[in-house]
């Protein structure tokens, strides 16, 4: 950054931190602490979808590495699309495996990186929730190396703010935070967060 760039008040954007990802597990023993959530198993890398052998090819080696983990009980890992046309790949695991699937995601997300797909990852996010039913997701910005906490109400396009913001406060020692509330975009149709 120069001289210009400073009177301009122009700055580099935050780069990806990928090992963030790693901080979740004991972000979800403050979060069971501070507002009763616990982890669901579920989590999720958000792509704006590529069409092309390369990156078809990517999504079958990460697939394949992920599924062949021995230790992995239950569904195998999918690929889904929502409503705004971007991919999704679900990896799920019992509710006590958050450290494997924070590994999950953090190999799908370093692959896709690796193979210089880096600029269609959007997002990965790990779901929770409470004893009454309600989901809450982390989600990791991954062109911000942030994260924020997505409430969203059962069976409805709102979003609970004052949990997020309860959660997020909770979370400031844990996690970086991302600071700026218009980047904490709802997600309507995030694998984990509708029921």
């Amino acid at each position: 950054m120069g001289l210009l760039d400073i009177l301009l008040g122009r700055s580099k954007p935050a780069l990806p931190d990928l090992d963030q990802l790693f901080a979740l597990p004991s972000a979800a023993i403050t979060l069971q602490a501070a507002v009763g959530f616990t982890p669901t198993g579920q989590g999720a890398v958000c792509f704006a979808t590529v069409e092309g052998a390369a990156f078809e090819q990517t999504h079958r080696e990460v697939q394949a590495l992920l599924d062949a983990d021995a230790d992995r009980s239950g569904p195998p890992v999918e690929l889904s699309q929502d409503s705004y046309g971007y991919s999704w790949l679900v990896s799920r695991r019992t509710p006590d495996q958050l450290p494997d699937l924070v590994n999950d995601l953090h190999a799908v997300n370093s692959a896709l990186e690796a193979d210089g797909f880096g600029p269609q990852l959007l997002c990965s996010l790990v779901g929770f929730q409470d004893d009454t039913g309600r989901k809450l997701a982390l989600v990791y910005l991954y062109k911000r190396g942030t994260f924020y906490p997505l409430c969203t109400l059962s069976g409805q396009r709102k979003r609970d703010n004052a949990l997020e913001l309860r959660a997020a406060a909770a979370l400031e020692s844990d996690l970086r935070v991302e600071k700026d509330k218009t980047r904490w975009f709802p997600l309507w149709d995030a694998p984990g967060l509708t029921d």
